[in-house]
């Protein structure tokens, strides 16, 4: 987790110990968002697209990419935003000492969005285990419809067949929580500020199992840590996506997709 800070809330005057989230940078390491010590929470009164995201750094490989901003509820019912530092210029990184390896050893485990366990690091496939196909053009994302449609391009790219919104498709099931269906596919597209849960993994798997289809999961901020080691024992791939609407794998059953194909 990150670093635990006092937040006071405006409305009551109450100070509650907050620490931000943790999210799974596509090279694997986790990213925190660098919270803004000293300055105050603001009260949440209009929600807007635009102010429920942050654009953090990556200390590893430098990757900037948008994420959900830190919130806090506190308990007199008042929703807290706790200001993020902006992302200024990139730090010249030192120079290796001679004989050391310039890129150090991989990180070793993604810290919890939840402060009760981690989760080992994603290793990426190489791009040369991957079966040729053009490059995934991406479509940002600025709406939940927006994130719906990215993911409908995208497993089409990875040659998934008729792949529709529920809605569209006569034979969809009303309140499944399956925002696409294709020829042996289901897939959830999570488009909220919050990790996709375990409950809505188990979800996405029971209905895959009964339709006898492939799960495919996506979601803009990630994944509980529960949810992501029930995805892997279930061998469900999990896909993260930022603003700019390119979906990364996060574990190895989506990487084995992206390599093999539908």
């Amino acid at each position: 987790m990150g670093e635990n800070v006092p937040v006071r809330c405006p409305a009551c005057r109450r100070t509650h110990g907050y620490a931000p989230p943790v999210y799974p940078c596509p090279c694997g390491a986790p990213v925190v968002p660098p919270l803004l010590r000293g300055a105050p929470a603001e009260p949440v009164i209009h929600r807007a697209w635009t102010d429920e995201w942050v654009t953090v750094r990556c200390a590893e490989c430098g990757r900037q990419d948008q994420w959900p901003q830190p919130e806090l509820g506190c308990p007199c019912g008042t929703v807290l935003r706790v200001p993020v530092r902006p992302v200024t210029a990139v730090p010249q990184q030192p120079s290796p000492a001679a004989g050391n390896d310039p890129q150090g050893p991989p990180p070793a485990a993604t810290a919890s969005t939840t402060g009760v366990s981690t989760v080992p690091a994603h290793i990426p496939l190489p791009r040369t285990a991957a079966v040729p196909r053009p490059s995934f053009r991406p479509v940002t994302i600025r709406t939940a419809r927006d994130a719906v449609t990215t993911a409908a391009l995208y497993l089409r790219w990875l040659g998934f067949r008729d792949v529709v919104q529920p809605e569209d498709h006569s034979g969809a099931d009303s309140g499944s929580g399956v925002d696409l269906r294709g020829a042996g596919l289901v897939a959830q597209v999570d488009p909220t500020t919050r990790p996709t849960s375990l409950r809505a993994v188990e979800c996405l798997w029971l209905t895959g199992l009964a339709a006898s289809a492939t799960s495919v999961s996506f979601s803009l901020a990630g994944y509980e840590d529960r949810a992501r080691a029930r995805a892997d024992r279930l061998r469900l791939p999990l896909f993260v996506m930022d603003l700019t609407g390119t979906p990364q794998p996060v574990n190895g059953a989506a990487d084995e997709l992206v390599a093999r194909g539908a």
